[in-house]
């Protein structure tokens, strides 16, 4: 008899047709295969991950992520790619009011963080203050990009999934352990310069609708539209098409929004536009590219690449 989280979940997913997998087979001999994982720990999606992914997985010979995220150098060269130059602080970049906004939220969610906290988390050792240090210590000298992704990022949804591998990391960790090859279609750097490619306006139109958006859920006066769990049961009901996807692998904030004046609303639309075609379209190409040449460099060998579900 199959576990109760598992029954509960067939339950919840009787509203689709049509289940999907998140598994694509490339047919050579060997196969290779193609999985789409999603950002949570992974414990909130293994029991439900379907038994052939699994099963690809543990008899691919080479195992490939977007990034090596077992590999310290790619953890440094992530945060390098974040800090402002040498000698600057973020107060001597951001207009008065932003700033003085940002550090009033910083502090908001250093006071809340304890009560975010699950007994499962303490019982494990991790605690707030070192949970807030760990994510928001550095903030100062980021990118005011980079701290408009991390407010976004600073919920209690969020805060409360921390101290368990995502998917990506866990896979990573078990074809090591696995004594897998292991590798990444991607640099650093073609994850990192996009972002700070924007311009300087459009950054902090970004970092200020992102704070907008924390007070107004601060204050009581709007609802997230989605939530983790709604992105988790989607990914766990196999559900491809649903928009929440589409949101959580690019990474960003959608700043379109109907309630935005109409020179807002352009601002909103080019920054839309500039991460699809960077994060989403170029990137595609680019991996694909890259997915090819490993296959015809390898035709002995069974690949799994493992990329968010969303370039899938």
């Amino acid at each position: 008899m199959p576990p109760a989280s598992q029954i509960s979940l067939q339950m919840e997913c009787l509203w689709q047709t049509d289940l999907n997998s998140f598994l694509w087979t490339i047919k050579r001999d060997p196969p290779s295969y193609f999985y789409g994982t999603i950002h949570v720990p992974y414990t909130r999606v293994w029991d439900f991950i379907p038994e052939n992914s699994k099963q690809a997985f543990q008899e691919s010979n080479i195992v490939y992520f977007e990034l090596d995220l077992t590999d310290p150098y790619t953890i440094s060269a992530l945060t390098s790619c974040q800090l402002l130059p040498q000698g600057e602080n973020l107060q001597d970049v951001l207009p008065r009011d932003i700033y003085r906004r940002l550090k009033r939220h910083l502090e908001y969610v250093k006071l809340m963080m304890p009560s975010w906290m699950t007994p499962d988390q303490r019982g494990k050792g991790l605690y707030a203050d070192y949970l807030f240090n760990a994510i928001a210590g550095n903030w100062e000298r980021k990118r005011p990009v980079w701290v408009m992704l991390m407010v976004n990022s600073l919920t209690e949804a969020d805060i409360k999934t921390r101290g368990v591998p995502v998917l990506d990391l866990y896979l990573a960790q078990e074809a090591e352990r696995m004594r897998k090859r292991t590798g990444a279609v991607e640099k650093v750097e073609e994850q990192c310069h996009p972002l700070n490619g924007l311009n300087f306006s459009q950054v902090i139109f970004a970092l200020n609708q992102t704070l907008l958006q924390q007070e107004s859920l601060r204050a009581g006066s709007l609802q997230v539209p989605y939530t983790t769990e709604d992105l988790i049961r989607h990914y766990n009901c196999g559900d491809l098409n649903s928009i929440i996807f589409n949101h959580d692998t690019s990474q960003v904030p959608n700043f379109n929004n109907v309630t935005l004046p109409p020179s807002e609303q352009v601002t909103a639309q080019e920054i839309d536009s500039y991460f699809r075609q960077e994060l989403i379209y170029k990137r595609n190409e680019r991996m694909g590219k890259r997915v090819k040449a490993l296959l015809e460099e390898y035709p002995d060998k069974s690949f799994f690449f493992a990329f968010g579900a969303g370039w899938c």
